[in-house]
């Protein structure tokens, strides 16, 4: 079995671990101060640093928590990361992260159910400080300075609202890092998480280019792009890929394969993600032979990425209703990937609202 199968059957089995657990509050009172920063380090590059960094400064005395995803490795877009989860801890606890924890499957989940659950997650991890790197563009003040305040905004077809005072803030779209901070802002909103002064709002730094970063790491070769990442990353990144544990775009194709042509049409209208249109399309072509043949019948879909969250979805196939019944639950534990050191994780064990378990 490869690393790819392997981790997918585990995370499988830690998924429904996780749903038939439940979730139990806990009621500390701890006066320890938690910074909580969300992010996929795919790989840990000098932006993420530099947040890290800036959070760190602003709030020195408190924990410094990164929220990685998560269970099946698959990336918002869909696309497999390039380093398992744990060794992406494992690089961001070398440069100054205290704690890191899983974060929900984003691979398996639309944007608001991601946003959603990773909420929820803020508010188990008892949140005071939430830093966001953003870039600057007109108008983008007024929305961070709502958000400080503690408004509701939310994002709604090409524009930008603030629903406590009923005021559309921007009439357009937002880049994408800033249209994720007016989205979480949103899903906050929805659970009562009061995020009232709690955003550390840290601009953009120039010269980071995820797509170079990602073509030096399929090259392995990391002169181009030695500048953009910390050393600790790109020495992780050189043992790695020495011992063949890059998991970058490689998917369990048997799996996609099996789903793809042994599901009827009302098994594949029930997946997560999934519409009639897209179950009848999928069921009336197969059966395939490759890959390849799939992706080309998903089509693009409302994004550019629509059908590599779908193979994603057929590699490992969960039902809306399951989904659904997962984030309700969410996070049933708060499981640590990675932590700085034993005194570090009593005081996260102190602070929290969930149980911990670590991860192994």
């Amino acid at each position: 079995m490869s690393l790819t199968e392997d981790i997918l059957r585990r995370d499988e089995e830690l998924f429904f671990n996780d749903l038939n657990i439940t979730s139990e509050t806990l009621d500390n009172n701890s006066e320890t101060k938690l910074v909580a920063d969300f992010t996929e380090y795919n790989p840990l590059h000098n932006g993420h640093f530099h947040c890290m960094k800036v959070a760190k400064s602003q709030v020195p005395d408190a924990l410094f928590v990164a929220i990685v995803p998560g269970l099946f490795e698959r990336s918002g877009r869909g696309i497999p990361y390039i380093l398992p989860r744990e060794i992406r801890a494992k690089i961001a606890i070398s440069v100054g992260a205290d704690i890191v924890v899983e974060g929900p499957p984003m691979g398996i989940m639309g944007s608001g159910q991601y946003s959603l659950s990773l909420a929820k997650m803020f508010k188990a991890l008892n949140t005071d400080y939430i830093p966001r790197g953003y870039k600057e563009v007109p108008n983008f003040d007024l929305i961070m300075d709502r958000i400080s305040k503690g408004h509701w905004v939310a994002p709604k077809p090409y524009k930008i609202i603030d629903k406590t005072v009923n005021e559309v803030l921007l009439r357009d779209k937002l880049e994408e890092d800033n249209y994720v901070i007016a989205s979480f802002s949103n899903s906050l909103s929805k659970i009562n998480f009061d995020y009232e002064n709690k955003f550390i709002f840290v601009k953009r730094i120039e010269g980071v280019s995820g797509t170079l970063i990602r073509q030096s790491i399929v090259e392995n070769n990391f002169d181009k792009v030695k500048d953009m990442m910390p050393d600790k990353t790109i020495e992780v990144l050189k043992h790695e890929i020495a011992n063949d544990n890059l998991i970058y775009n490689v998917r369990d194709e048997e799996a996609i394969l099996n789903t793809a042509n042994t599901f009827d049409f009302d098994t594949l209208a029930s997946l997560n993600m999934f519409n009639e249109r897209l179950a009848n399309t999928i069921f009336n072509n197969a059966p395939f032979d490759n890959v390849d043949e799939v992706q080309k019948v998903i089509g693009r879909g409302f994004s550019t990425h629509f059908s590599e969250r779908i193979l994603s979805i057929l590699e490992v196939p969960i039902s809306k209703k399951v989904i659904s019944e997962y984030i309700e639950n969410y996070p049933a534990k708060i499981r640590v990937l990675d932590y700085k050191n034993s005194e570090v994780l009593e005081k996260f064990r102190k602070k929290v609202n969930n149980e911990i378990e670590l991860f192994h």
